[in-house]
């Protein structure tokens, strides 16, 4: 089991599909300096954190090929303390019960469409239940 330890220059990776929306969520990232790579399908996402582990994914659920819940689910059975924010226009049922499973790993639930500051404030409490300043 690998650890991901958050660090001062918080690296985001953006899995979205739409590259508008992947576009608007990366330029909210940045404008508060954080570091911010975007794939536009699971697989993509899956490719780039194995080639350098990310702090936190952000992630749309409903994309080709390898939605964002196998993408999870993968991620999670190598790093199963990886925070996620899942950021989607059609929520699970189940909400986050249904993405977390029993992984000890944060993950929040953000329905689009929503404002850019949901997005920070909820990279914002990783932050801090990471204890990071």
């Amino acid at each position: 089991m690998n650890t991901v330890v958050i660090s001062q220059h918080f690296r985001i990776l953006i899995v979205e599909d739409d590259a508008l929306v992947a576009l608007a969520l990366a330029e909210t990232c940045e404008a508060v300096g954080y570091s911010v790579t975007c794939a536009y399908n699971g697989n993509d996402g899956l490719r780039a954190f194995a080639a350098a582990p990310f702090d936190v994914v952000v992630t749309d659920l409903n994309m080709p090929g390898c939605d964002g819940r196998r993408m999870i689910r993968e991620l999670r059975a190598e790093w199963p303390c990886l925070p996620i924010v899942v950021v989607t226009a059609d929520p699970p049922a189940g909400g986050v019960r249904d993405l977390k499973g029993d992984a000890p790993g944060m993950t929040v639930l953000l329905h689009k469409p929503m404002p850019a500051n949901a997005l920070l404030m909820a990279l914002r409490a990783i932050l801090e239940a990471k204890a990071i300043p």
